[in-house]
């Protein structure tokens, strides 16, 4: 199986902390749904395999209109095979979730809502430039689950100024409604964005790296007991509720990438199109993929295993690595496994190496410890 990935570029206004790629205008909206499909279209050999997962990712996909999803859609379904009951996910923003646009979405193939929530305290939407507020965060959760029964919310802790007390508050509110499906990161300064601009400034402390693994610590803790599995570091579902678009990507499954700044990958190379609106546009109109791409080497590929095997429950296989990399790359993994296994940041069971509650917070870290530097 394997999975489509549709980037919308545009956002009513840029979040401090962003370095995602998109624009504030909407001017050429309809133009680039257009550019969209057309790339489905140009692309559509690329997927041999059923797609099980379409994905809309932004941005903010939930600008479009009921016409525009409804024309990407029709694209999809008669260019590929798609599975009978795909995941079907749409990134949100609150302030777009009225009543009226949540009622037209569940009419539409649409079967999964991904809700940026961030935070349900209003300083912290506003030192993030959050364009909604406490209130609409609360609502459109409760509106959309009369409507959707596969609903995630994302929150952000490490936030300077975000207390511990006000973080458990966060996810008590969080579990409190009862969503099944929970996305947490933690706040990360990204170059050349507002945020890193204010602290150089001094505008804003730095963000506090042991008061985010305090927040990250109890987040454990508080969705363990609410009965969500921490089955990939930011993410916690209920049974039956994980994403499948996401343990896709951390399987290394095949997906299809489209958009401006999207990233495909077909399990030896991995492409991605240009980071810019006009030039995206102006390529596809004359048939021309704005892509670049590098074919992954047998390091490339170790690495990148070790890095997400890490980060979920299912961890890196001994036995894979022997038999897709060969028993010296196994034997090499161990080595330099062997001092986190002391730490207990690391556990071998099964055959299976897994990262324990302990090293969680330290999981790509540790990652990079166990990486090949050359190439073999």
């Amino acid at each position: 199986m394997s999975g489509i990935y549709i980037h919308i570029p545009f956002c009513k206004q840029a979040c401090h902390y962003c370095d995602f790629h998109f624009s504030t205008s909407l001017k050429k909206k309809t133009e680039l749904v257009e550019a969209l499909c057309r790339e489905l279209v140009l692309r559509k050999e690329e997927l041999p395999e059923a797609v099980q997962t379409i994905y809309f990712g932004g941005g903010t996909p939930s600008l479009l209109s009921s016409e525009e999803l409804q024309r990407i859609f029709d694209t999809i379904t008669e260019n590929y095979t798609v599975t009978e009951h795909p995941e079907v996910t749409l990134e949100a923003n609150p302030d777009d979730l009225t009543k009226e646009v949540i009622q037209e979405l569940s009419e539409s193939p649409i079967n999964r809502l991904s809700i940026g929530v961030q935070s349900f305290f209003e300083a912290d939407l506003k030192f993030m430039n959050r364009a909604h507020n406490a209130e609409e965060a609360l609502s459109s959760i409760k509106e959309a689950m009369t409507h959707f029964d596969n609903i995630s919310i994302d929150l952000i802790y490490g936030v300077p100024g975000m207390t511990l007390e006000r973080w458990q508050e966060n996810l008590n509110i969080a579990v409190s409604l009862n969503v099944p499906h929970i996305s947490c990161y933690a706040l990360t300064v990204e170059p050349k964005t507002a945020l890193d601009m204010f602290i150089k400034k001094g505008i804003v402390a730095p963000v506090n790296d042991a008061e985010a693994a305090s927040h990250y610590e109890y987040l454990l803790e508080a969705t363990e007991k609410a009965g969500y599995e921490n089955y990939e570091f930011s993410n916690f579902g209920k049974d039956g509720y994980y994403s499948q678009n996401n343990t896709a990507y951390w399987q290394g499954k095949s997906y299809l990438g489209i958009g401006p700044s999207a990233h495909s990958f077909d399990g030896k190379r991995r492409s991605w199109n240009v980071n810019n609106n006009t030039k995206y546009i102006k390529s596809i109109a004359e048939n021309k993929l704005p892509s670049e791409s590098e074919v992954l080497s047998e390091t490339d590929k170790y690495n990148e295993y070790i890095m997400t095997g890490l980060r979920t429950k299912w961890g890196v296989s001994l036995e894979k690595i022997a038999l897709q990399f060969g028993e010296k790359q196994r034997d090499y993994l161990l080595s330099q496994a062997k001092d986190h296994l002391r730490k207990n940041n690391l556990l071998l069971e099964n055959n299976t190496l897994l990262v324990t509650k302990k090293g969680k917070f330290l999981s790509d870290g540790i990652a990079s410890d166990l990486f090949l530097t050359n190439d073999f």
